[in-house]
């Protein structure tokens, strides 16, 4: 696998939680194509609008694009990415089109898991086809045809430890979209090669209709872009929050067994709130996560 300058995709920073922002598509690969834009740039304008959302409200949080410009990143490096950066979140943002469907709007959610429509099985095999564009795909991707239904057989087998909290966060985009206006196609499931391969909660999005005239134009213009990045950074907020809770929840947890420990040694511990105190919950944290 070919890997990626890693120093020129995320800075290094002590954020406590980290967010990968995946624009679907890019540089040759244009995605869907309306009729004033491609589905490429309608992905980064949303993606770099919700990173800049998230980052001022969210002063603990890390945002992590896997491209800031148009250029072509391979599937599988865009989930590279995440797991090497040990992102807690994979938000994947993309734009849907249907042919001979110009009435169909909307936007919808996803989350691994096999496909039980053609429709979403439809939508998985045209995100997923990008992989077409890669020189050694065969090889990359284990045989994996995707255009083949035969192939996406293997995701009804799948266990992720992480679905129930990327359905959550998928329920919640889809409610912020329904009351920021936008027509609400629900939460589904498909096999989606990037959604695999990612070791985090993670969802892809669906922000609407390309091949829809009216759509389209929302989606290329840049206050639509807004609303749609917002609607999505405010669904983040909800999950965040969620996640500090539990976090915190878990930390007197630990903080009570820490007592009790060092009680039974003889130790001190830190003052709650202390700069020591920080400290420690923070290598607490980290030792965890090489676990």
């Amino acid at each position: 696998m070919a890997l990626l300058a890693w120093s020129t995709v995320f800075p290094a920073t002590a954020k406590d939680f980290t967010v990968v922002i995946d624009a679907g598509h890019g540089g040759k690969d244009p995605g869907a194509r309306g009729r004033i834009i491609q589905e490429k740039a309608i992905n980064l304008g949303i993606a770099l609008k919700l990173g800049k959302l998230i980052e001022a409200n969210h002063e603990d949080v890390r945002v992590v694009y896997t491209r800031s410009s148009d250029k072509f990143v391979a599937l599988d490096d865009r989930a590279e990415i995440a797991n090497r950066c040990k992102a807690d979140l994979f938000i994947s943002i993309h734009t849907n089109s249907v042919a001979k469907g110009g009435a169909v709007q909307g936007t919808e959610t996803y989350t691994l898991g096999l496909a039980r429509t053609d429709e979403n099985l439809a939508v998985a095999m045209r995100e997923n086809a990008v992989i077409l564009l890669e020189e050694d795909y065969q090889q990359r991707y284990e045989g994996f045809d995707p255009n083949s239904s035969e192939s996406y057989i293997i995701f009804e087998f799948i266990q992720n430890r992480h679905m129930e909290q990327s359905i959550s966060l998928a329920s919640d985009i889809q409610r912020c979209f329904s009351e920021a206006k936008r027509e609400d196609r629900g939460v589904r499931q498909a096999g989606f090669l990037v959604l695999r391969k990612t070791s985090m909660p993670s969802v892809l999005i669906e922000v609407g209709f390309i091949s829809n005239r009216t759509e389209e134009r929302y989606l290329a213009s840049a206050e639509g872009q807004q609303r749609l990045a917002k609607a999505i950074s405010d669904a983040f907020d909800r999950y965040k929050h969620t996640f500090d809770t539990r976090q915190a929840a878990s930390g007197v947890g630990e903080a009570n067994q820490s007592a009790m420990k060092a009680k039974a040694s003889g130790k001190k511990l830190p003052p709650a709130g202390s700069e020591e105190d920080i400290l420690m919950r923070k290598q607490q944290r980290l030792q965890k996560q090489k676990q």
